[in-house]
């Protein structure tokens, strides 16, 4: 710290102002503990959250502690702060954020945007799937898997392109999911037939149209139509 350690009697001074609404001394507590959110976000950056939110949320928890610390405590400020801080964060990977990524996704993901920009400048266009999916090294269902990962949580009920008038939109699947309500949807497409459950990812996720589903996976365009209209029927009955 670039200042000198405030003496107990100063610390404690401190705290008083800070609890009876002295925003510079709050300012000056939150400051001087940085280091000790910082070293506890570091612990959950694993798990696939962003460290800005963390850091923000962490800093939350660090002024709650500050107020809610008792001076007749006989114990360190950080003793005391460090279980709120981490109570804090992980109450808002609990609530506010229930979809956790792994970072084998994660990675997947990153390394198939960067292909992606490779791919499409040697070929002279956007790569499809299975062309990106064969120079990865995956399965189609896994880059798809790892790109729905990393994507806005929107896409679940965002309108995908017709195919004709009689296309399917996810809307009629999900008109407005719910965090229940999109984790009920993940678990009925997990009950889905492996070569179901592809069609739904290239279609939904991948947002590929029917003719392109059919091309990746030897089918007709009709078949693909028929398939994936019985499957949001099923989806539609267990959600």
């Amino acid at each position: 710290m670039a200042h000198d350690q405030p003496t107990q009697d100063q610390s404690r001074e401190l705290f008083r102002r800070a609890q009876a609404g002295d925003m510079e001394a709050r300012t000056q507590l939150v400051q001087e503990n940085l280091p000790l959110v910082v070293s506890i976000v570091k612990r959950f950056l694993s798990r696939g959250f962003d460290y800005d939110d963390l850091f923000q949320v962490g800093c939350l928890g660090l002024l709650k502690a500050i107020l809610g610390f008792d001076l007749s405590y006989e114990v360190q400020f950080s003793t005391y702060a460090v279980p709120k801080i981490i109570g804090e964060i992980k109450r808002y990977m609990r609530e506010d954020s229930p979809i956790h990524i792994a970072r084998s996704l994660r990675e997947l993901a990153s390394r198939a945007i960067a292909a992606k920009d490779m791919l499409g400048h040697e070929l002279g266009r956007s790569p499809t799937v299975q062309e990106l999916a064969e120079h990865l090294g995956v399965s189609v269902e896994e880059l798809v898997t790892s790109l729905d990962a990393v994507s806005p949580i929107r896409s679940l009920h965002e309108v995908v392109a017709e195919d004709d008038d009689d296309s399917v939109r996810l809307e009629h699947v999900l008109p407005a999911p719910s965090g229940d309500e999109a984790l009920a949807l993940r678990r009925a497409i997990e009950q889905l037939e492996p070569s179901e459950r592809r069609i739904v990812l290239l279609r939904y996720f991948a947002e590929k149209s029917q003719t392109e589903v059919a091309q990746l996976l030897g089918i007709s365009q009709a078949q693909v139509s028929r398939i994936e209209k019985r499957i949001v029927a099923e989806l539609r009955h267990h959600v």
